[in-house]
């Protein structure tokens, strides 16, 4: 008699709880390996990721091969930034926004672990002394950031939310909803600091990303599926709401006046082109 193969613990889990359980694999490799795992059935991240992102393997006696670990490496920084089908116009944003942070640095001799906000200025950051003179500075300030930490927490942020929701969304939509949600939270940053503002980082383009993934379960709740509408509705409760909440109690240098242009603006933005897509 055959018997069936046992059901991943996982299997009844969101996809934002599986995400969530993936990101805490350097602290539990046996969780994170399993969250990963089941992502990978679901189809949500490629095959060739959950190796690498998993986090390290369980101890062995046996040293691994040095060209092994290099291996891993190369693998997933191909997945992250290779682009394919359903997966296109992430990886391109996180190369821009990495390759603007890393030629502050090279070409123009910015200390990259603290630029300092003439530094920014001299690149482009959305500061209201020059934006009307410079209106580029709206969208342009949108890909600097003011330090690693700024960065990362950045591109965390928009490879999750690219790898969850660009194939539904579409590539096209995504790129425009994003280019347009960074300008929105620009001039919002510019409304709201009305004594004047130096704001740079992608955070209200990607805000923008959560508002279009919300109008998609608004205007297309029933042409997705039921995995399909739950895994972006927790999306959503996890990352938008946290970043939300996070932001008000967080520092002051903070710009939730461009977190929620951002939100807005991808938010009509998204019911826009999902009305005209009916």
């Amino acid at each position: 008699m055959e018997i069936p193969a046992p059901e991943s613990p996982f299997a009844h889990k969101t996809d934002a709880e599986l995400l969530h359980l993936a990101r805490q694999a350097a602290r539990y490799p046996a969780v994170g390996a399993a969250a990963v795992q089941e992502l990978q059935r679901r189809g949500l991240i490629p095959a060739e990721l959950p190796a690498a992102a998993a986090g390290p393997p369980p101890a062995s006696p046996v040293a691994e091969p040095e060209g092994s670990t290099l291996r891993q490496a190369a693998r997933l920084v191909q997945a992250v930034f290779r682009p394919r089908r359903g997966y296109f116009v992430t990886p391109l944003l996180l190369l821009a926004n990495l390759l603007a942070y890393g030629a502050m640095g090279v070409l123009g001799g910015v200390n990259l672990l603290a630029p300092a906000g003439s530094d920014l200025i001299a690149w482009g950051s959305n500061f209201s002394g020059l934006v009307v003179a410079e209106p580029w500075r709206l969208l342009s300030g949108t890909f600097l950031h003011g330090g690693p930490a700024h960065l990362f927490l950045n591109l965390s942020a928009l490879l999750l939310l690219g790898l969850m929701a660009e194939a539904k969304a579409e590539s096209l939509r995504w790129l425009l909803v994003y280019l347009l949600s960074g300008v929105g939270g620009s001039l919002a940053s510019l409304w709201w600091h009305s004594q004047g503002v130096n704001s740079v980082g992608a955070s209200g383009a990607i805000f923008g990303l959560y508002g279009l993934v919300l109008a998609l379960l608004l205007g297309r709740g029933a042409a997705l599926s039921r995995q399909e509408r739950a895994g972006l509705l927790g999306l959503l409760l996890y990352f938008a709401l946290g970043s939300l909440v996070g932001g008000l109690a967080g520092p002051a240098g903070t710009d939730n006046a461009a977190h929620l242009g951002g939100l807005a603006t991808g938010l009509v933005a998204g019911l826009l082109s999902t009305l005209k897509h009916r």
